[in-house]
């Protein structure tokens, strides 16, 4: 359903709350007292806000008005509270609390499309007022979310962040006619290999398999499209880790947020890259913190994505006993992975060839799953499946290519199914593989 609100009565009562929130900050000033704590500013807030509203509702009822029902008086006390903390102001903030709500993509303010998890597309509320309104919340939001504070102005006009949520976000202003806001919902925080295969992302062969790897402490490569679910599979994976392990993840953007599920994974640290300040000065590069993560004792290291020249400190690291590791990685096919892998090799500082590359990836890389989707028709519309089609065991390498075996291929409609013999299977049948699985994998219907 459509959220409607009247974005001049949200602003006019904002205003009203911050000057309630400045006048008690310099009261508490001028008497001594302590100043308040966030919680206790919040806390002082929504007694402001629902001052404001009560006030609201009087001035109505003498005008002659109908008085707000009570959903819509929370509806707008929400959007108040998101207006002056939240940080992509009050529309966004009702709809990244919808759970049906899986994208939003914003062409300037007025033109937003929402995507939701059954596959329907709409065309949703203004977000701002104005393109400048809505380049302000972006800015804002550069400033509020991450564990720095990112730039969004003339000189930086991209932006790439997460949400306290998981929402992963990217903007981009003076590069398009109108600024442009997408917003990605990760519809799964914490999930498990269970959960896919209920899901239909894959079958219990594969499942297990697949756990197995992890428990043998095997290198996988995650790989795929665009919104294949590369992501959610990678945390997936991540679940089957032991809890003892000592997990260190590094991101562009903080989205796995592996950190925050300390009963399952009680030590993990979070890396995430660093753009240069307003001077010039203090970036972090992936590659800086892949080398800077093996100082600091990891069983694991996950890279949530690689986006260029951190492969090749990766790979060595891979490659020197930091078995166990996960990545994910942009491809059009399995095999399509290696020479992805070769293109950011040979455009890092090392400048490999391909023949070092292969050389490299060989004896770094166990596995590669790659990830597709189809389109299938639901009651909702057309909805987007997301599956596992293949897996690659590396076997060798030479001069000119990965030596590797499809040990899952894509079944008749697409689907993992078993294929060629997996040569490690001994490693995998001793972290717990049944490898009869793999001669009675369940149909797709059954799973």
């Amino acid at each position: 359903m459509r959220i409607q609100l009247n974005l001049d009565l949200v602003r006019e009562l904002r205003q009203v709350v911050a000057t309630g929130l400045s006048a008690k900050r310099q009261d508490d000033e001028g008497t001594g007292r302590r100043a308040m704590r966030p919680e206790d500013q919040h806390q002082y807030a929504w007694q402001l806000i629902s001052d404001a509203l009560g006030a609201e509702a009087h001035a109505r009822i003498q005008a002659g008005m109908e008085p707000f029902d009570v959903d819509e008086e929370d509806r707008i006390a929400q959007a108040v509270y998101d207006a002056l903390f939240g940080p992509l102001g009050p529309v966004l903030g009702q709809l990244l609390e919808d759970s049906s709500v899986t994208d939003i993509h914003a062409n300037g303010f007025d033109r937003v499309w929402i995507i939701r998890a059954d596959g329907t597309k709409e065309l949703g509320p203004a977000i701002a007022a104005s393109d400048a309104e809505m380049t302000e919340l972006i800015r804002n939001a550069a400033a509020r979310a991450g564990l720095g504070e990112r730039r969004f102005d003339a000189g930086s006009p991209q932006l790439d962040l997460r949400l306290p949520d998981g929402s992963r976000v990217s903007a981009v202003r003076e590069l398009s006619a109108r600024p442009v806001l997408s917003i990605r919902r990760h519809r799964y925080m914490q999930v498990s290999l269970g959960d896919l295969r209920a899901a239909g992302t894959l079958d219990v062969a594969l499942e297990e398999f697949l756990r197995a790897g992890v428990l043998a402490d095997k290198n996988f490569i995650i790989s795929g499209a665009t919104g294949v679910g590369k992501t959610t599979l990678l945390r997936a994976m991540a679940d089957a880790i032991p809890p003892a392990e000592r997990i260190l993840t590094i991101e562009n953007t903080l989205e796995l947020g592996l950190d925050q599920f300390p009963d399952a994974h009680p030590d993990v640290v979070a890396f995430e890259a660093r753009e240069a300040n307003t001077e010039g000065e203090g970036a972090v590069a992936m590659a800086e913190l892949v080398r800077r993560s093996l100082r600091h004792a990891p069983d694991r290291v996950i890279v949530g994505e690689v986006l260029g020249d951190e492969i090749v400190p990766m790979l060595n690291a891979l490659s020197q006993g930091n078995a166990g590791s996960i990545c994910t990685i942009h491809a059009n096919s399995s095999e399509g992975v290696f020479r992805r892998i070769a293109t950011y090799a040979v455009q890092s500082p090392e400048h490999l060839d391909v023949a070092a590359t292969n050389q490299l990836i060989a004896g770094a890389i166990d596995y590669v799953v790659f990830m597709s989707s189809s389109y299938e028709d639901s009651r909702g519309g057309r909805y987007r499946h997301r599956f596992v089609s293949s897996v690659r065991e590396v076997v060798d390498a030479d001069d000119r290519l990965v030596v590797s075996n499809e040990i899952f291929r894509p079944g008749p409609d697409g689907r993992a199914v078993p294929g060629s013999p997996v040569r490690s299977l001994n490693d995998v049948v001793d972290a717990g593989f049944d490898e009869s699985l793999l001669d009675r994998a369940e149909g797709w219907w059954e799973g």
